[in-house]
C-alpha cells in the first residue's frame, strides 16, 4: 500500500436533518472531500465534492431532490486537493453510472477527469482502492476491468471530456443559443471522441433545466447550463432532438446504451431514412462520412421512396439532404478519411455544405494509448514517409510471421483484457454466411470464418473465433486488434508506394461502378487506417503479401 492509499478514509454516516453534521475532527480537517448521498429505498444516488461539507450537506437537505437520501459516504484524505477531488468525483460519476448498482442522479455537464494535474497517476491508483471499498459497502458491484469493456461505459454521456471536447461543447452551445438554422461540422480522426461527444450533447440538451435539481450552492449555473437554459427557452414545448447513426451495428449498440440512461430513449437513435418520419429541432449525426448517396445500394426502393416523399430527385438526393431538410439545426461529426465505400457521399458534397457552416476540430487521441504519435506514424506508413521503427512503451505494435502466433496472442489478450478481436481487409469472399460450418478465409492452411452476425459482432459470444470486417468494427473500441492485411493490398518497391490489386478485393458494393483505380485505392487504404486505430492497448499485424510484409518490417517490430 502506498502513502496515498494509507491516507484514505471512507466513512459512512446517517443523513437526515437530525444528524446536525457534527462530523468528527479527523474528517473535518481533511477538506476538500468527495461524498456520496444515497436513498436506500430507491438507490437514487448523488456524487459530489466540496471544500465545505457542513454547508454543502445543509444545502442538500433544503433541496427537495436530495432530502430523501438517508446514507452519506465521506471519502477523505490528507493528500486531497481541489484537482484530486474533482478528478475522483468525475470518475465516480462515470463508473457508478455504468456499474448500475445505484441510480446516479448527477447531471453530465462539467465532468473533467481527463484534465492533467500533479501526481495524477497516484490518484488513478487511489481511485481503484476507493472502488474496491465501495464494492464492500454495497455501493458498487462490478470490477473496474469489466466496466471498462462495457458499451454503456464506452459510449456513456457521463464520460469525462478532454479540453478540446469541452471547448467544442461550449462553442456548439454558443452557436445554438445565438443563432437559428445552425449547421455545425465537427471534424476529427478515428479515436478523437466524436461518438462520446455526440452522446454527451444528447444528454445535455435533452435534460430540461428544471430536472437538473440544482442546489442552492449551484445557483450560479455553470457556463454550459446557462447556455442550455438559453437554448431550451427557444423551444417552450421541448426540443425535438435525434441522434442519426448511419451504420446499423453501431446504431443497434447505441440504442442499447440509451435504454439505460435516465432521460434518454432508444428511439432517439435513428437511421437516416427515419428522419423523413418527423421534423426535428436538432439532428446530431455521428459518422456522417457514412451517409449514403444513390450508388451500389442494397435497397434502392427505400432510398428512392424517401427521396420522392421529400421532393428530391431520386438520382441526386442524398441522406445528407434528408437530414438538412427535416431539421432546423444540424451537428455533423465528419472524417473524410473514414469513408470506405463508393455509396458514401462524396467529400465535395460536404465541402459545399461547409461553406456556410461553423467548423470545429477535434485532435486529441482518446482511444489509442499510443496517442497522436501513433496516429501520425500510421499516416506516415501509408504515405511512405516513415523513417524509423515504431516504439512506444504505452502501445504494442507488432508484425507477426505466422498466423498461428497471431491468433494465439489475440486469444491470450482476450482472456486477460477482453474485447480483443481479429479483423481483416476484404481479400476473401463472404459466400456462406448462413453456413456455420463453412470457412471463407484460408491462410497458411488455417481456416477462419467471417463475422457470423453484423449487429454488435464485437460483443458476440463467438467473435474471438471469427474475423470481423470494417463494417462490423468501425466506430467500436477494442483493447487489442489483430489485423490481417489481405492480398488486395501490396507495396511497389520501385515506386516506393502502397498499391492495390483490385481483382483480390471482394467487397462487391465496395468497388462496383468504380472506374478510377485511385478512388478504389483510397477506400481500401481508409479501411486499413480505420481498423489500425480501433485498439486501445495494441495492434498485431499479419501481412499476406510478401512485398508489403517486407516494407512494414522496416518500421514495425517483428514478433
Amino acid at each position: 500500500m502506498n502513502d496515498f492509499s494509507s491516507s484514505l478514509s471512507i466513512n459512512k454516516y446517517p443523513f437526515s436533518s437530525n444528524s446536525g453534521y457534527q462530523l468528527n475532527d479527523k474528517v473535518s480537517k481533511k477538506w476538500p472531500i468527495v461524498y456520496i448521498l444515497k436513498d436506500s429505498d430507491t438507490n437514487d444516488t448523488y456524487i459530489g465534492e466540496t471544500t465545505n461539507g457542513i454547508n454543502r450537506f445543509n444545502d442538500h437537505l433544503r433541496n427537495s431532490s436530495r432530502n430523501n437520501a438517508d446514507e452519506l459516504l465521506v471519502i477523505s484524505s490528507d493528500r486531497f486537493n481541489k484537482s484530486a477531488t474533482t478528478f475522483i468525483e468525475s470518475k465516480l460519476i462515470e463508473y457508478m453510472a455504468a456499474d448500475e448498482k445505484v441510480n446516479v442522479e448527477n447531471r453530465n455537464d462539467g465532468l473533467c477527469s481527463n484534465n492533467n494535474f500533479y501526481q495524477k497517476d497516484k490518484y488513478i491508483s487511489l481511485f481503484n482502492d476507493i472502488w474496491e471499498k465501495l464494492k464492500s459497502l454495497d455501493f458498487a458491484k462490478n470490477d473496474i476491468s469489466r466496466i471498462d469493456n462495457d458499451d454503456y461505459f464506452k459510449y456513456s454521456p457521463f464520460k469525462s471530456l478532454s479540453s478540446d471536447q469541452k471547448s467544442s461543447v461550449i462553442n456548439i452551445l454558443n452557436h445554438l443559443s445565438k443563432n437559428t438554422n445552425n449547421k455545425i461540422f465537427i471534424e476529427g480522426g478515428a479515436g478523437t471522441g466524436k461518438t462520446v461527444l455526440a452522446t454527451y450533447l444528447m444528454k445535455l440538451l435533452s435534460t430540461k433545466i428544471h430536472d437538473y435539481h440544482l442546489d442552492q450552492s449551484d445557483k450560479d449555473y455553470s457556463e454550459e447550463l446557462e447556455l442550455v437554459k438559453t437554448i431550451q427557452s427557444k423551444f417552450p414545448d421541448g426540443i425535438k432532438i435525434g441522434l442519426v447513426v448511419p451504420m446499423t451495428s453501431l446504431r443497434f449498440t447505441l440504442k442499447k446504451v440509451f435504454r439505460s440512461v435516465k432521460g434518454l430513449k432508444a428511439n432517439m437513435v435513428i437511421g437516416p431514412s427515419e428522419v423523413a418520419n418527423d421534423n426535428f429541432d436538432l439532428l446530431i449525426v455521428d459518422e456522417s462520412h457514412r451517409l449514403k448517396k444513390r450508388k451500389n445500394l442494397t435497397n434502392y426502393g427505400t432510398f428512392d421512396s424517401v427521396n420522392e416523399r421529400l421532393g428530391f430527385d431520386k438520382d441526386s438526393g442524398t441522406e445528407l439532404d434528408w437530414i438538412i431538410k427535416k431539421s432546423s439545426n444540424q451537428i455533423l461529426f465528419y472524417d473524410k478519411n473514414q469513408s470506405v465505400r463508393p455509396t458514401d457521399i462524396d467529400d465535395f458534397k460536404f465541402q459545399e455544405e461547409k461553406i456556410n457552416s461553423h467548423i470545429l476540430q477535434l485532435s486529441s487521441q482518446h482511444r489509442s494509448l499510443g496517442g497522436e504519435s501513433y496516429e501520425s506514424f500510421i499516416e506516415d506508413l501509408f504515405e511512405s514517409r516513415a523513417s524509423s521503427v515504431y516504439k512506444n512503451k504505452n502501445y504494442e505494435l507488432i508484425l507477426f510471421e505466422k498466423i498461428d502466433d497471431l491468433q494465439r496472442q489475440i486469444k491470450t489478450k482476450d482472456k486477460k483484457y477482453g474485447l480483443s478481436r481479429m479483423l481483416a481487409g476484404f481479400s476473401w469472399e463472404w459466400k456462406y454466411k448462413d453456413d456455420k460450418s463453412y470457412r471463407d478465409i484460408t491462410i497458411e492452411n488455417k481456416s477462419f470464418k467471417w463475422n457470423s452476425i453484423t449487429r454488435d459482432w464485437i460483443n458476440s459470444d463467438n467473435a474471438i473465433n471469427e474475423i470481423g470486417c470494417i463494417h462490423t468494427s468501425q466506430g467500436y473500441d477494442l483493447n487489442y486488434c489483430a489485423l490481417i492485411f489481405g492480398h488486395e493490398i501490396s507495396y511497389d518497391k520501385k515506386m516506393n508506394e502502397i498499391i492495390i490489386n483490385e481483382d483480390m478485393y471482394f467487397d462487391k458494393n465496395g468497388k462496383r461502378g468504380i472506374k478510377n483505380k485511385d478512388e478504389l485505392k483510397s477506400y481500401i487504404i481508409n479501411i486499413y487506417k480505420t481498423m489500425l486505430l480501433r485498439a486501445v492497448k495494441g495492434t498485431y499485424i499479419y501481412v499476406c503479401n510478401k512485398d508489403l510484409k517486407e516494407y512494414l518490417s522496416n518500421y514495425i517490430v517483428r514478433y
